[in-house]
């Protein structure tokens, strides 16, 4: 679909679909709340999305801004390749285009990328056992994590393939020495597993406090179920009734997300 460059001294929500702004409004919800919550690591870090009724374009912050500063205005469009669909915005580069544009393009089974560095899953990404099933939080990614080992930064395009072979099939990911991936149909689902994620690893760095060998480990078969009865719960535990809690919550601590 071909459409015209957004002109950022335009009003955007005059230039966007209704679903296009109604997705640009989510995401900068979630870029406050997970500063809010959970990380503002300077520039860095992106959540990206796929534009609705335009496959081949992405929505991403601008790389020059905090998390605390995203808008439903100033989110930037950009195609697979990095092009800016924004007039005067530079082109994609670094993770917003090895990691976000990547797994867009490559990934049709979803349409929103979440990458961060928390101190929690940077410290559980950097233990050889991983994450470990020792919280109820940890038990909805029993046996459906992906793990990526560091290769560097993200600068080159050669990077984006073994990545994309690493988390083939899983929506979730610990990137070795790094940080995490949480992959998802919606926004929603998308801040909500990020959030069980976080507390994840929270909980195993708290709990390893006392020691490894201190630790209590459910057998497998109660993990598996645990994992099971996520998958049952549906939309109740991908966002059903957080996400409305979450948009609250930013329109009365930040109200100019939606501007």
């Amino acid at each position: 679909m071909t459409v015209a460059a957004i002109k950022e001294n335009d009003f955007v929500r005059d230039q966007v679909s209704k679903e296009e702004w109604a997705a640009r409004v989510d995401l900068a919800c979630a870029y406050r709340l997970i500063a809010h919550h959970y990380v503002s690591d300077l520039t860095y870090n992106h959540l990206s999305m796929r534009v609705p009724g335009e496959e081949e374009h992405i929505l991403i912050k601008p790389n020059d801004i905090m998390f605390e500063e995203v808008t439903a205005s100033n989110l930037l469009k950009y195609d697979y390749d990095g092009n800016s669909q924004t007039a005067g915005a530079p082109p994609l580069r670094g993770g917003g285009l090895i990691i976000h544009a990547g797994i867009l393009k490559h990934r049709s089974d979803i349409n929103v990328v979440f990458h961060t560095h928390t101190e929690a899953n940077m410290g559980v990404s950097a233990q050889k056992w991983g994450l470990l099933t020792i919280n109820q939080h940890a038990m909805r990614f029993h046996n459906r994590l992906a793990y990526h080992d560091f290769k560097g930064f993200e600068f080159n395009l050669f990077m984006r393939d073994p990545l994309l072979d690493d988390i083939e099939g899983y929506r979730t990911a610990l990137l070795r020495n790094h940080g995490s991936l949480v992959l998802g149909d919606t926004v929603a689902e998308a801040f909500v597993t990020h959030h069980f994620l976080e507390f994840a690893c929270r909980g195993q760095i708290a709990a390893l406090t006392a020691g490894f060998d201190n630790l209590h480990f459910p057998s497998e078969e109660d993990c598996e179920y645990a994992a099971s009865q996520i998958v049952e719960a549906g939309e109740n535990l991908i966002g059903g009734k957080d996400w409305p809690a979450c948009l609250r919550l930013a329109e009365r601590l930040y109200p100019d997300f939606k501007e």
